[in-house]
């Protein structure tokens, strides 16, 4: 099984949701991803604006408007694919894999509910994927859940060619993914009530922006 199939199954199953799709058959390559973004302006992504200007990042989400319907696109650095498929095991490329899958998968999860989904919101929940992706491919304990949050969101560093709004966007995701893992790692990691922690992630997983944030406040 490629690693982006590898990495939707296990997404779906920890949050026990099912997109009926597979990501590997919304991936588009690099001249796609272009066409999509200097189309016009009948077209947006998660992160970036459409038109000559957008940002091209390694990863990123596409939500393209056709005849009042939506569709998804997703484009992750073939490179970075690639080596993960060779079986290369580099943390940044898997990371960008993960963030590729979690926003394809929240997207349409979101979008089946017929619920507003924000740029702020994707991104967050990604950040949580991230870290909770990382601490359960080893032993869910508290040692190494400090060094996950440390090495996550402890030195964040942001693309210089963001501006002032992207910027602060990815830093309350990175800040709020930060003070949320920190407070699973107090509660459930350290007594090692792995199971309730789970269930604790499915439920913060349907939560919409506000309410998210709203826990992370009284819980941090």
């Amino acid at each position: 099984m490629r690693t982006l199939a590898r990495v939707q199954r296990g997404l779906e199953t920890l949050y026990r949701v099912d997109t009926g799709v597979a990501v590997d058959d919304f991936m588009i390559d690099e001249a796609s991803r272009d066409h999509v973004l200097t189309a016009g302006s009948g077209q947006r992504d998660h992160g970036v604006g459409a038109g000559v200007r957008a940002r091209r990042p390694r990863e990123q989400l596409l939500a393209i408007e056709d005849r009042g319907e939506m569709a998804l696109a997703l484009y992750v650095d073939p490179a970075a694919i690639a080596k993960l498929d060779a079986g290369t095991r580099e943390l940044g490329d898997f990371l960008l894999a993960v963030e590729g899958v979690s926003h394809f998968i929240y997207a349409i999860v979101c979008a089946r509910v017929d619920r507003a989904l924000t740029q702020l919101e994707l991104e967050l929940q990604a950040e949580v994927d991230k870290y909770v992706t990382c601490l359960l491919r080893g032993e869910p304990e508290r040692a190494a859940s400090r060094a996950w949050r440390e090495r996550l969101f402890g030195d964040a560093e942001y693309e210089p060619d963001l501006d002032g709004d992207e910027r602060d966007r990815y830093r309350a995701a990175n800040d709020n993914a930060n003070r949320y893992a920190a407070w699973l790692e107090a509660e459930f990691v350290a007594p090692r009530r792995i199971p309730e922690m789970l269930a604790e992630l499915r439920r913060f997983y349907r939560d919409g922006l506000a309410a998210k944030l709203a826990h992370i406040a009284r819980a941090a």
